[in-house]
Order: C-alpha cells, then sequence, then structure tokens
C-alpha cells in the first residue's frame, strides 16, 4: 500500500495531483522529484504504482519477493539500493530483520518496505524542515533513511553490549550456575545482527566515493560520515561477538573446574574412609590364628591407629585445598 507521496521542488513539497505519473511528469518538466513510500506492496499494487516508471524486471522481482542483501545495482539509469532494517526485543533478547529496497532516478525515489520497521514518516517530516538538504535530490532522501537505519543499528548495538555484560556478571557470580543456554542464544542473535549490518558497507562506500555518477556532490560527505557510523556499528558487533564467545568459553571452564572440585572433595572423602575401612577388613577376616587376636589392649590400639590415621589425612587435605 501507499504510505505517503509528493512532490518535492527546491527542496519544499507541493501540493497537486495525487496521480504519481502526473507528479513524475511534472517533476521532470519543471524539475524537482516525487518521493513515493511503499509497504509491502503485492505484485498487483506495485504493478499498479510504479509499473509505468519502466523498472527493470529484476528489480521489480527483488522488490516484490524480498529477501535480499544490503546492495546496490544500476539498471540503466536507475539505481536500485537494497538494506536491512533491524530490531531486538529485549524481552525475547530476539532479532527481528526487515528489508527497504529503493529505487533512484533523476525525478524520483520509490522506497518499498518489508517487515517489521517503524514508519519512514518521521524521516519524511525531518527531512522537511531541512529544504536546503531536500533540494539535492532523490540521493538526499536516500541519505536520510539510511542514516535513520543506521542510527538504529547503533542503539541495538547498545541494547546487545548491556545483554552481553549482564550474562558476563551472571558467569563471574561465583555461583554453582551455567549459563550456557543463555549465552548460546544470545550469541546467535549477536551474529545475525552482524551479518545483517556488515554487507551495508559496501553499497554506502560506492556511493561516498563517487562510484555512482548520479550522486550530487553536495550529498557525499553526508554518506561518508553514514559510513563511519556504519562501521562503529560493524566493529562493535564484531567486538560483542568476540566477547560473548569469550564470555562462553568462560562459562564452560567454570563448570568444569566445578566438576575438578567436587572430584577432589570426593575423592578426598573417599581416601579418608579407605583407612578405617582397611583395617576394619584386616581384622574382619575371622582367621583363628591371628597374632594381634589375643592382644589385651590390641581393640584400642587399631581404633587409635584409625582416628590417627584419619585425622593424619584430613589435616593434609584441608592444607591442600582438597576440603
Amino acid at each position: 500500500m501507499i504510505v505517503d507521496v509528493a512532490l518535492y521542488q527546491n527542496g519544499h513539497r507541493v501540493d497537486g495531483s495525487a496521480e504519481i505519473s502526473d507528479l513524475v511528469d511534472i517533476a521532470r518538466r519543471d524539475g524537482g522529484f516525487v518521493w513515493l513510500g511503499l509497504a509491502e506492496p503485492t505484485q498487483h499494487e506495485f504493478d499498479m504504482i510504479v509499473g509505468e516508471l519502466n523498472f527493470h524486471p529484476l528489480a521489480v522481482e527483488d522488490a516484490i519477493n524480498a529477501k535480499q542483501r544490503a546492495k546496490i545495482e544500476d539498471y540503466d539509469g536507475l539505481t536500485f539500493f537494497v538494506m536491512k532494517t533491524v530490531f531486538f526485543d529485549q524481552r525475547e533478547q530476539e532479532i527481528s530483520t526487515g528489508e527497504l529496497l529503493c529505487f533512484i532516478a533523476d525525478h524520483f525515489i520509490v522506497i518499498v518496505r518489508h517487515g517489521e520497521g517503524s514508519a519512514l514518516d518521521t524521516v519524511r517530516h525531518d527531512l522537511e524542515q531541512q529544504t536546503e538538504i531536500l533540494a539535492l535530490g532523490p540521493f538526499a532522501v536516500l541519505h536520510a533513511v539510511a542514516d535513520r537505519v543506521i542510527d538504529g543499528y547503533t542503539s541495538i548495538g547498545a541494547s546487545l553490549e548491556q545483554e552481553v555484560v549482564s550474562v558476563e556478571n551472571k558467569v563471574f557470580n561465583g555461583k554453582r550456575q551455567t549459563f550456557s543456554q543463555e549465552i548460546y542464544f544470545l550469541k546467535r542473535e549477536i551474529i545475525e545482527f552482524k551479518h545483517s549490518i556488515e554487507p551495508l558497507l559496501v553499497p554506502i562506500n560506492k556511493i561516498s566515493s563517487g562510484f555512482v555518477a548520479t550522486v550530487p556532490e553536495g550529498i557525499k560527505p553526508f554518506f561518508r560520515d553514514t559510513s563511519d557510523h556504519l562501521i562503529q556499528a560493524i566493529e562493535q558487533s564484531s567486538g560483542l561477538d568476540s566477547l560473548i564467545t569469550s564470555v562462553l568459553q568462560a562459562d564452560l571452564a567454570h563448570i568444569q573446574v566445578q566438576q575438578n572440585i567436587d572430584v577432589r572433595r570426593i575423592s578426598a572423602w573417599v581416601a579418608l574412609a579407605s583407612g578405617p575401612t582397611m583395617l576394619a577388613g584386616i581384622y574382619g577376616m575371622n582367621f583363628h590364628h591371628m597374632p594381634e587376636l589375643s592382644t589385651r589392649y590390641g581393640y584400642y590400639v587399631v581404633l587409635g591407629v584409625m582416628v590417627s590415621l584419619t585425622a593424619f589425612l584430613f589435616r593434609k587435605f584441608k592444607q591442600s585445598g582438597w576440603l
């Protein structure tokens, strides 16, 4: 469906016909461009709305089917730009993604949104207040949208960082617990976040470096600034991925340490019981001819040896930290 459509001339919104073809004709004749926003259109809706703009068939197919990596393509004067939108549900600790597919020509920009996402009407409203930037044309709109999306990346990176710090504190709280499952699921979301944002760097750099000839010189510095923000978000995601891997390894090592401590304690108690058990086993064999059986104080001597041996072993194990 159509979210919003308008004609812009000299950075100002021009009220007039609601027909897309009429608006584009005016833009071509009198200057300016048309900004059209669509949300999850069907094939029929897309054909009705933008079919007359002569989009390349491959670009149309991508816009309908979505599921594209971030990229930029040039189709005979039509620039096709794809970027991923990313959202993080802190309660469920789950990353979800959407897509923005942008068709940019000299006199129009069409933005198709798929998946969850905040509406772009706030971007439109904010950009309409900056007429000098909006006057630079459709790529000014693309920059504003990309900049807002990348700001979202930074915000999500900060939220994921809080989750990593939280689970890190749990691992090192000294309690006999394991958080391997929680760490694994968080790592999976971080990897999905990382894979969603990294491919966008290439198309952004192509625009800022002059690879796309139709980009006005005045807007390229803005894309370079956006590229810097994106690099920061990518570096943050890579750092979080490395950190959560270290936390997972620390959690597994913590489990192994606890198991080793348990084994040592069990071994120590078994050793404490082995001395008396050995002596009791010897004197419980019930042979008729055993020298010590006729000793008057043999019973007390054996008990004393048992107690002394157990006390000696207990002291040694305590000193070594096994108990």
